[in-house]
């Protein structure tokens, strides 16, 4: 297995390192044909070399962050997005540096044909890449270990990625662990445990670990904290520490910093934008442009965000406070369209530079909303340790419509791990999830939160 594991993880290299190559090498020749002779600056050969290893260093980068090599383990089309996205980020900056070497605004016909060929080797690598993979690596046969809960959302959380994934059995904890685990040792390639108290889950760990069996395992929210935990050693004891506070003083600097100057500056970008919104959504039905609704931020406190008005002026006149759902009668023709771009979301930038709100932390709940879901699980409020952000770990890696308890450890391991190249990354990898349709996918019919009739892990 390990063999097989090790071959798995060349052959996404190779693939990897053969897609970021052909990027390097459209740059050089695009740089040696077109820009070599426009510069004010003589270069000799390594000149030449930093300005394409300066491309390169960009190509990677982006091509890590947003996960544009990450073959088999994200979706095909999520890889092609990601390329794109990498590809289009590097080309813009590496204009701008153009321009300056210039002293002018550079030609832009060349980079941009090479653009143009570098998504469509990216449409065809990433299909290529995904074939080859799928044909040599199946996908693995997992065992599911389960507590009482119902294990219908769980599995089919699997089961969207059967292409790596396939549960071929489950298997109830209250068989016995002697049972489970010679189960184990049958013919799997894995084991997902699922809902099960804590003594039964870490007996059944390193049972898995001691066989060099791999393990699939949904945290609970004790474990998410802890995988934030400071490590420290005393004398020969290793400790975990879990700190009081979020953010050092430090950290809390330079989050408002970037949210004071970015915040500013979006505002004046977008104005235009905004202005035209403004207009359209007073034009169809003569309705307030605005929406303010009461949110909570940081320590529970209250505030006012500001959106684009997106439903009916009496969307909220039956039924009260609730979630938007799937195909959601409430929302107007033009709410659908700047939901569905993000357009309703602009206005939120005052509330950043005025301090309510920052780019990236846990999306503020309504009060109402929020007391329902504390009701049922009160660690929900631990989500209110930090300011409410614009976007965050839940938006980028979950889904609208994700349940209360998973939106709890998205945005607990945000809180629990933080540092300023996480707000980063996480604001680079919010522009991709614009370009996926189901991260705003609303709750079901019926449903006025996200809660579900079971919770799990």
């Amino acid at each position: 297995m390990k063999h097989f594991e090790s071959i798995k993880r060349i052959t996404v290299l190779q693939l990897a390192g053969v897609g970021i190559l052909a990027n390097i090498i459209a740059y050089a020749y695009v740089w040696y044909k077109y820009y070599i002779f426009d510069v004010q600056v003589v270069f000799w050969r390594r000149g030449n070399w930093v300005v394409v290893g300066i491309y390169a260093i960009l190509i990677m980068f982006f091509m890590m962050t947003y996960g544009g090599n990450k073959i088999g383990y994200l979706k095909p089309f999520e890889v092609f997005l990601s390329q794109v996205l990498a590809i289009l980020a590097s080309n813009l900056i590496t204009y701008l540096q153009l321009s300056v070497m210039v002293v002018w605004f550079a030609n832009i016909k060349p980079i941009g044909l090479m653009t143009l060929a570098q998504i469509l080797f990216a449409l065809f690598w990433v299909y290529l890449s995904n074939f080859i993979y799928r044909n040599v690596f199946p996908p693995r046969m997992l065992l599911l270990i389960h507590g009482d809960h119902d294990t219908e959302d769980i599995k089919r959380k699997f089961d969207s990625r059967k292409d790596r994934y396939v549960i071929s059995e489950q298997i109830n904890i209250n068989a016995g662990i002697k049972v489970i685990e010679d189960k184990i040792l049958e013919r799997f390639d894995g084991v997902i445990l699922w809902d099960l108290d804590m003594t039964d889950r870490n007996e059944l760990i390193k049972y898995c670990y001691g066989k060099s069996i791999r393990v699939y395992l949904m945290p609970k929210i004790p474990d998410v904290i802890i995988m934030g935990a400071d490590r420290m050693n005393l004398f020969d004891s290793q400790i975990l520490l879990t700190r009081e506070y979020a953010m050092t003083i430090e950290q809390r600097f330079i989050k408002r910093l970037i949210d004071i100057v970015c915040s500013f500056l979006l505002i004046i970008i977008t104005s235009p934008i905004m202005l035209l919104t403004a207009i359209i959504v007073k034009l169809y039905d003569g309705g307030p442009v605005f929406y303010k609704q009461v949110r909570l931020t940081k320590n529970n406190k209250e505030f006012k965000i500001i959106k684009f008005r997106s439903m009916r002026v009496d969307a909220e006149k039956v039924g009260g406070a609730q979630l938007a759902k799937k195909d959601d009668k409430r929302i107007t023709p033009i709410g659908k369209f700047i939901r569905a771009v993000r357009i309703d979301e602009l206005p939120q930038l005052f509330n950043i530079l005025k301090g309510d709100m920052t780019f990236i932390g846990p999306r503020p709940e309504r009060p109402e909303i929020a007391a329902k879901y504390i009701e049922e699980m009160p660690e929900f409020a631990y989500r209110t340790k930090v300011k409410a952000g614009l976007a965050g770990y839940a938006q980028v890696y979950g889904k609208y419509n994700t349940t209360p308890y998973d939106k709890l450890k998205l945005d607990l391991t945000y809180i629990e791990n933080y540092t300023t190249w996480l707000d980063i990354k996480l604001m680079l990898l919010t522009l991709k999830v614009l370009f996926l349709p189901d991260s705003t996918e609303g709750i079901e019919e019926g449903q006025t939160t996200a809660s579900k009739s079971s919770k799990g892990n």
